[in-house]
């Protein structure tokens, strides 16, 4: 089976060694984003809904790089600071995504790459 990664300046450079999506067998995974502007390599904001915006942005621009779009995601992962926040990024993601939505798992990790309050992956069909 082939794989392609997907290139786009419209999303953060990696922080490590690994591609911002994958493109192979029919799928397109996108690697957990940040909310980290690509214009300034910084978190776009403080808050959780500032950097739910900017992570669901760069999945959106990943995706479109690929071919695909939002309509094509079948299932995110979120990854949140504070769990106490999951209703304030929930009101952020709903307008990325309509019905039938994505399937999900959401949990608090201990921390997150420089500060951030939410990473977000996905997986889309194509």
């Amino acid at each position: 089976m082939s794989k392609k990664a997907i290139v786009t300046d419209k999303a953060p450079k990696a922080l490590g060694p690994y591609s911002a999506g994958v493109v192979s067998g029919g799928s397109i995974n996108v690697s957990g984003q940040l909310g980290i502007d690509p214009a300034t390599g910084k978190l776009a904001g403080d808050d959780i809904q500032s950097q739910t915006r900017q992570s669901l942005t760069n999945v959106k621009n990943i995706l479109e790089a690929a071919g695909a779009s939002m309509a094509d995601v079948v299932e995110t992962t979120v990854l949140l600071a504070d769990i106490s926040e999951f209703a304030a990024m929930n009101e952020i993601y709903t307008e990325f995504f309509e019905a039938p939505y994505p399937a999900r798992a959401a949990f608090q990790v201990a921390a997150l790459p420089g500060g951030g309050r939410v990473e977000i992956k996905a997986v889309a069909r194509i």
